[in-house]
């Protein structure tokens, strides 16, 4: 059977023990505080904690179905388009997985291989979301640069720039969390066969090349904002100075008017 495998991103977040409540009628497969993959007649529904969900063997209609049944557990549902998807055929004769350019051969007993299929496609797509995020976040930073550069002072300060700090950290601590890049998933450990099908996804996918590029913008932006914090605290020190300095020159002047009516 060759089909399409499809992942898309639906929320922040997809809280999966109220999901797996659901049952969502079902075989589930495999199931644990982040991820749900369940089995239905030779298809496959793969959900993840960070808001992307995959399909193999599902029509348009029916994923449709699905996405509805989803989302009452997602956490601002976007329903973005940030998609992908993957040439996957499941044959019955075959001993071993193969790629083959684009497209995934497996055999159709195989249901961890078809997990970790589903598993990098979604990451794929987790990247996608995330080097948006990333590239967002270094566009306003660049043009905070660009106005110190422009004007040699800041734009920015405080609150707005502590909300913009962590911005960056949460992402960098969103991917950290939630996907398996240089770590191989549990599934491979053991098993050498899925340990080669495990590092011929991430080669097909670019994952790591792409996470490194996303980290690397995420260190640039890091050494823009503790450039942005030093300037601001030297700033505040500045003023503080000044303040103790007038302070002290009021006391002086009052001292000598005291002095003087005395």
């Amino acid at each position: 059977m060759e089909s399409k495998a499809i992942a898309l991103h639906l929320a922040t977040s997809i809280n999966i023990p109220a999901c797996r409540n659901q049952a969502l009628g079902k075989e589930l497969v495999y199931g644990d505080r982040d991820e749900l993959f369940y089995s239905d007649a030779s298809r496959y529904l793969y959900i993840f904690r960070y808001g992307v969900v995959s399909f193999f063997g599902y029509s348009e209609a029916e994923i449709s179905q699905l996405l509805m049944e989803i989302k009452p557990f997602c956490e601002e549902w976007r329903q973005s388009d940030i998609t992908e998807t993957m040439d996957l055929e499941l044959v019955a004769d075959k001993e071993k997985a193969t790629i083959h350019q684009d497209k995934v051969i497996l055999p159709s007993t195989n249901q961890e291989g078809i997990r970790l299929a589903l598993l990098h496609l979604s990451q794929s797509v987790a990247l996608d979301f995330y080097a948006g995020l990333s590239e967002q976040a270094m566009k306003e930073t660049r043009q905070h640069t660009t106005y110190l550069e422009q004007k040699g002072k800041l734009d920015i300060g405080g609150r707005k720039l502590k909300r913009h700090i962590a911005k960056v950290l949460n992402i960098n601590n969103q991917i950290s969390e939630n996907l398996y890049i240089f770590d191989s998933h549990e599934v491979v450990w053991e098993d050498l066969e899925l340990d080669r099908l495990d590092k011929g996804l991430k080669q097909i996918f670019d994952l790591k090349e792409r996470y490194r590029n996303i980290k690397e913008q995420g260190n640039v932006i890091k050494e823009n904002l503790s450039l942005f914090m030093n300037i601001m605290d030297h700033r505040e020190s500045s003023r503080l100075e000044w303040i103790i300095i007038i302070l002290i020159l009021v006391e002086v002047v009052d001292l000598f008017i005291m002095r003087l009516i005395s």
